[in-house]
């Protein structure tokens, strides 16, 4: 069945890794992927602009259909796949709506920690500024104290939507674990701490993990200091 979907990635990208977990909790493994290089522009390779205009990873197709944002492929697995593997949309509202809640909020905490740990390579030298460096790691405090907040409220052992994994966690989980490569301190922020623990050994995580994670040196510590 995944015979016929193809999957363009790299490695280090939070959308790839998104993509990754969800194919690996429905079950289909077995799918044509392969693994490219953005330092070596390969992202902009006319084999990854046929199919993604955009010149972006994560890069999937699955038969004639072409499914390129990471959320839109996890969307689509689960619709077209709910019978496999594991449900990653709960049936109660309550659940649905915290889901789709945390799920998009998401969207801006992967935004705001980008901000710190990619700022030298989004801004040119000549452009870049200590106080606009504070000013997004000021703002990822602040997003950082939400989601201490949201993981306090639902209690030790819990998803970020309830007592199940979801697709919530599919889509976040690798930004928190981006926060402890690069430095954030357990100490400071215990609640993430907790869920990085509860999923970081989950199969489909360890399964899909990046893979310069188990072979090379660990990174800068950016956020040490957050």
């Amino acid at each position: 069945m995944a015979k016929n979907m193809t999957l363009l990635w790299c490695t280090g990208s939070c959308p790839c890794w998104r993509a990754m977990i969800a194919l690996e909790e429905k079950n289909l493994q077995g799918y044509n992927h392969q693994l490219l290089s953005f330092d070596k522009m390969e992202h902009k390779s006319q084999q990854v602009l046929d199919i993604n205009p955009r010149g972006q990873f994560p890069t999937f197709k699955h038969g004639d259909n072409v499914v390129n944002e990471s959320y839109a492929i996890c969307f689509y697995l689960e619709s077209q796949f709910k019978s496999q593997g594991n449900k990653l949309i709960p049936d109660g509202p309550e659940e649905q709506a915290l889901m789709y809640q945390r799920m998009f909020e998401g969207l801006t905490f992967y935004d705001k920690l980008g901000n710190v740990i990619y700022y030298d390579w989004y801004v040119p030298e000549g452009e870049r500024h200590d106080s606009a460096l504070k000013r997004n790691k000021d703002a990822l405090v602040a997003e950082l104290g939400l989601w201490e907040g949201y993981l306090s409220k639902q209690g030790s052992g819990s998803f970020l939507a309830g007592k199940t994994f979801s697709l919530a966690d599919v889509v976040v989980f690798p930004t928190v674990a981006f926060l402890f490569r690069f430095g954030l301190s357990a100490g400071r922020y215990p609640k993430l701490e907790e869920y990085y623990a509860l999923l970081k050994d989950r199969p489909s995580i360890k399964a899909s993990r990046p893979p310069h994670w188990l072979e090379g040196p660990e990174e800068e510590l950016l956020l040490k200091e957050i």
